[in-house]
């Protein structure tokens, strides 16, 4: 039985020949050397862009390539002028895309991020805040057990002295006692540390 054979068969491990031509839209065409028209601007339109970002230079190449790539899909447009107002053409282009990026860098969407998140309390460092919750629990654990439900049930819970007590089953001076003692023992044990 004979097996049908594709018009352009490849031996295994062959290489399939590359495009020489490259995709370009309709009517446009390089220069006779083979370069893009808008390419001898792509020097001077990096020095441009740079001082337009502030000197970054990722994106102002970001934003060169955008206004070349634009320049390429409006080519048939820019054909038919001189070299002189497709240069024009491409600075205008290039500003506005950096103008635009600028803005959308400083743009906070409104109602995205609740208001507390926003603002830090003065004063307060988030590390500080770590170290102490990590002293608090390790002299916390060393506390004995009754002070530690005392201070739990007071101090984390708020609850009031007469609930704890009910909760405990111990008289309501009890836990004043212990929420005495147990306070003493937690300060002494943050001291140590």
């Amino acid at each position: 039985m004979r097996t049908a054979r594709t018009s352009s068969p490849l031996r295994q491990g062959a290489v399939a020949p590359r495009r020489t031509t490259a995709l370009r839209p309709t009517g446009t065409a390089p220069s006779a050397d083979g370069v893009p028209p808008a390419e001898p601007h792509r020097a001077r339109l990096l020095r441009y862009v740079l001082r337009l970002t502030s000197g970054d230079a990722h994106r102002a190449e970001d934003i060169v390539q955008e206004t070349m790539l634009r320049a390429w899909l409006s080519w048939d447009r820019c054909a038919q002028q001189d070299d002189e107002h497709r240069q024009a053409w491409l600075f205008t282009v290039a500003r506005n895309l950096a103008v635009d990026a600028h803005r959308r860098e400083r743009c906070i969407p409104v109602g995205a991020v609740p208001e507390p998140l926003l603002t830090r309390p003065a004063g307060t460092d988030i590390a500080d805040n770590v170290v102490n919750r990590h002293v608090i629990a390790q002299a916390m654990a060393r506390l004995s057990l009754e002070h530690r439900e005392v201070l739990a049930r007071v101090h984390l819970v708020d609850e009031s002295g007469e609930d704890t007590a009910r909760a405990l089953g111990v008289p309501k001076g009890t836990v004043k006692s212990r929420t005495h003692y147990a306070l003493r023992a937690l300060r002494r044990e943050v001291m140590a540390a």
